[in-house]
């Protein structure tokens, strides 16, 4: 208590506000301001009249607010919680492919670095890439899609179209196998399985939905239905949980957790308010393009 106490405290000290993404350690959510995903965040950050934001999440997603919030300080606690699917492609590696389909157009999932989404036409999240690619694109437009190969894949078995891929893909969500559905849903006859669309068509073939984690809360909260197995990272069961008590929620495999999303701790959130470590700081020039390929995402809702 007394660390939560401290926190709080700086907290108004500095204008700031703490956000936290979904897979976030249980005691940094209940400690944040805002918890949801990685955009919404950022665009709840952008619309506070706060000094300092302290994000609580991966590295792109920091970088994403300070993109969108360009005039207020953006704090990470821990600069070693970085996104391995954003890894996976740099803005080089993203030039080459452009090299080669010079005709193509670029759409990035969110979880990019800034200098890959200053490479691209538009962004996507899990839960508005669907609606992207549909009135975004023109029917003939060659499209790369990039990084994740199984977002890719899921959109485009629901537009009917085919895109130039990146080997990208989220380490996490991989380690949800199909054994593990077939013995949740043994175990738990009435629950739904609700899966996130990072996972191998393997796992989104027999999922009863597929959805974004801020598409997962939404549906839990407005379903008749009082089981759920989750596929996704299983930070996200807190917070359903929290908003739905009288429901009861299965993860779908417990070892379905991201390191880095737990690197975050409070004793990290309140260092980072005392010593306003670490800045995120992006280059004006690439924050300026990356700038045009969100707000583009901005403009179509999930």
């Amino acid at each position: 208590m007394e660390l939560v106490e401290k926190i709080n405290r700086l907290k108004k000290e500095r204008n700031a506000v703490i956000l936290a993404h979904n897979y976030q350690l249980p005691e940094v959510q209940d400690v944040a301001d805002y918890v949801g995903d990685s955009l919404g965040l950022s665009v709840q950050a952008s619309k506070t009249s706060a000094d300092v934001i302290v994000f609580c999440g991966v590295y792109f997603m920091a970088e994403t607010a300070k993109i969108l919030s360009p005039d207020k300080t953006v704090l990470i606690p821990d600069k070693n919680a970085g996104c391995p699917m954003a890894d996976m492609m740099t803005a080089e590696e993203l030039r080459a492919l452009k090299a080669e389909h010079p005709q193509a157009k670029v759409l990035c999932y969110v979880n990019t670095t800034a200098a890959v989404k200053a490479e691209c036409d538009v962004c996507c999240t899990s839960g508005n890439a669907e609606k992207i690619v549909r009135e975004a694109f023109r029917e003939d437009d060659e499209i790369i899609f990039v990084p994740d190969q199984y977002l890719a894949d899921c959109i485009a078995k629901r537009v009917g179209r085919k895109f130039i891929l990146w080997k990208g893909f989220c380490p996490t969500h991989v380690r949800i196998l199909p054994d593990d559905i077939a013995q949740k849903r043994a175990l738990y006859k009435n629950a739904e399985v609700l899966v996130h669309p990072e996972c191998p068509a393997s796992i989104t073939s027999i999922a009863d939905q597929v959805l974004s984690t801020e598409g997962m809360c939404r549906y839990v909260r407005e379903s008749n239905g009082r089981e759920f197995i989750i596929g996704t990272e299983i930070g996200i069961l807190h917070r359903m949980q929290k908003e739905n008590p009288e429901k009861i929620f299965y993860p779908a495999a417990r070892r379905a957790t991201c390191p880095n999303m737990k690197r975050t701790t409070l004793e990290k959130v309140l260092w980072s308010l005392e010593e306003m470590g670490f800045d995120v700081a992006v280059p004006r020039a690439i924050m300026q393009k990356a700038q045009t390929c969100l707000q583009r995402m901005m403009d179509y809702k999930p």
